[in-house]
């Protein structure tokens, strides 16, 4: 890290698909998965799933501004998932697979907001992405942690999450990925 590092909370369905792009950005410290957006306090995986908790599946990611801006990061965000089906992505049904950007400050605000904007003009539905303070990020259990590099075999890792980390690579390499 050369600056002072910044932090990132970020909802886009699964969080095995978010954690594992954003693990191939330069300018990142740290990718952590856990709950944001609820009531129940510290839940578990098996609670956010049960679909009661209000909770959604998050990464949060501290990262370097002077690497890599809040802006670009949700550049990527608005690439991997899609920002128009409510409580969904493909398969995942559910309130914790929303579409959400959780900020820590005003200016994060400001810039979500501009991001938003611009990203509904690649989109011919409108963007349902939620906006809100983060209240509290939850950590999820560690065995969520780099789950897509130590399951590579994992058919779930293999269908879903494969394709969005090599879109990613595809569309980021130049600009983004770790040198």
């Amino acid at each position: 890290m050369n600056g002072t590092p910044d932090v990132a909370t970020l909802a886009g369905g699964c969080f095995w698909c978010l954690e594992a792009v954003y693990l191939e950005l330069r300018g990142l410290h740290a990718v952590k998965s856990g709950y944001a957006g609820g009531h129940v306090p510290n839940p578990t995986y098996e609670q956010v799933c049960g679909k009661k908790t209000g909770h959604a599946e998050v990464v949060q990611v501290t990262f370097d501004p002077s690497e890599i801006t809040y802006q670009e990061l949700l550049e990527v965000f608005f690439t991997i998932h899609d920002p128009t089906t409510k409580d969904r992505q493909g398969n995942d049904v559910g309130p914790q697979y929303r579409s959400a950007i959780y900020f820590h400050s005003p200016e994060q605000e400001r810039v979500a907001r501009g991001q938003l904007a611009a990203a509904q003009a690649h989109w011919d539905d409108p963007i349902v992405t939620e906006l809100a303070p983060l209240d509290r990020f939850w950590p999820a259990e560690d065995y969520h942690d780099n789950y897509f590099s130590r399951n590579p075999g994992n058919p779930y890792c293999a269908v879903v999450v494969a394709p969005k980390v090599s879109k990613a690579r595809k569309l980021f390499l130049d600009k983004l990925a770790r040198r």
